[in-house]
């Protein structure tokens, strides 16, 4: 078994502007989660995304528990739509 695995990680709105890309390969350790996945990307973030809310989705799905990850799955963290 693997030590780690990669997924995909879409970025949208102020996910994008605090990591400057719209889409970057993220390693995890074997086994790792969508919520470990979001604490890692907030923390790539330098503090940028720490008060922003996200709906996870999770291979285009949207989830509202904490799942484990596989080696390629893509995981979108999208913020509240802005709007005016």
């Amino acid at each position: 078994m693997a030590e780690t695995i990669t997924i995909h990680v879409r970025c949208f709105s102020h996910v994008k502007q605090a990591l400057q890309t719209d889409m970057l390969d993220l390693q995890l350790p074997a086994g790792a989660t969508t919520a470990q996945a979001e604490q890692r990307l907030r923390e790539m973030a330098g503090g940028q995304l720490d008060t922003v809310p996200f709906r996870i989705a999770l291979n285009k799905n949207f989830i509202n528990t904490e799942q484990a990850l596989n080696e390629n799955d893509e995981l979108a963290l999208i913020p509240p739509v802005q709007g005016g």
